[in-house]
């Protein structure tokens, strides 16, 4: 599918392409949004800007080379977008968002860009297209705006990460506190992830920002660069403010196992304890047991099955007590 968006327009409006007739494509447009293109589609728009679509194959390759160049006047740059998952990281069953590149193309004409999935980021620049038209008059700005959402969308996501990373430690440093600590690094390897997802994604940003900006475009105009060196010191200091939120991750799993391993020392210092305090009577018992002339116990009717209740109750005790204690 291929949505365009033209000049004094109030939103994007999806194309039908012929593509044995051809596409004739309007002077006025800023944007030409391809999602899941046809190969009649790529070649419809090759032909009408004079330049190579990439596949999605090219797009997901991790070089330097294959994500960012210039060809035939125009400039490639592929970044990877957040997806999926990333409203509901406040919730403790959400999905991790996902990752996926996204191509732009900035041509002397309109932008093209070209996805294979629905980040947020999307619907929200062209929301925003509809309350301000006046907003974007060439394909650079189309740009810079579209990147604007996408790096604002970034932050929203890494708030809402670094919010629950924050949770997990209040909750494990809380004193009176039984912690599941299964559960516990469950949801900071989850996190860890995310985080992991969120830096690949800011550094790609990073990277496209610093490629750009020698573009005559951005070299020649004023507000334009001044956009652009906004939006990589906003990119720097949220790559900055993940790495913080990693040491936090690192540092509260590592608090996990260390706490996981005193727990786990008390345990075994009970067990020593127990042992110890039933050691002398075990040692008396297996010297003197049953050694003596007058037992009343041996002339007994109930002695027999008091000994097997005895014996099964000794051995149901302690475990109904490591239960209630969570040992096991």
């Amino acid at each position: 599918m291929i949505r365009l968006y033209r000049s004094g327009c109030a939103a994007c409006e999806a194309v039908e392409i012929d593509v044995i007739g051809g596409w004739d494509m309007p002077a006025d447009t800023l944007w030409i949004d391809m999602i899941e293109p046809s190969h009649g589609e790529d070649a419809a728009v090759e032909k009408a800007l004079g330049i190579s679509i990439p596949t999605r194959a090219e797009m997901s390759e991790l070089e330097a080379s294959s994500r960012l160049y210039r060809e035939n006047g125009a400039t490639y740059v592929t970044a990877d977008v957040l997806h999926r998952g990333d409203d509901d990281l406040h919730r403790d069953d959400d999905d991790l968002p996902g990752i996926d590149p996204v191509t732009f193309v900035l041509t002397k004409g309109p932008m093209v860009t070209i996805r294979y999935f629905d980040p947020r980021p999307f619907s929200l620049f062209t929301d925003k297209l509809e309350r301000e038209p006046s907003l974007c008059r060439t394909g650079a700005d189309m740009f810079l705006n579209l990147m604007e959402a996408i790096i604002d969308r970034a932050s929203d996501v890494l708030s809402g990460l670094a919010a629950k990373v924050e949770g997990f430690g209040v909750h494990v440093f809380s004193e009176g506190k039984s912690v599941e600590f299964q559960h516990l690094i469950t949801k900071l390897g989850r996190a860890h992830i995310a985080n992991a997802r969120i830096e690949q994604s800011l550094a790609g940003l990073a990277r496209v920002f610093s490629f750009v900006g020698v573009d005559d475009w951005f070299e020649r105009l004023e507000e334009p660069r001044e956009h652009l060196r906004s939006l990589s010191r906003d990119a720097a200091s949220l790559i900055a403010h993940n790495q913080a939120v990693a040491a936090g991750i690192n540092f509260q799993l590592s608090a996990a196992l260390g706490l996981i391993n005193i727990q786990q020392s008390s345990i075994f210092k009970m067990f020593s304890i127990f042992t110890a305090v039933l050691m002398p009577p075990t040692l008396i018992g297996a010297i003197y047991g049953m050694n003596f002339e007058h037992m009343p116990e041996l002339r007994w009717m109930e002695g027999y099955p008091m000994a097997l209740g005895l014996m099964v109750l000794s051995a149901v005790a302690p475990l109904i007590y490591f239960r209630r204690r969570g040992w096991i």
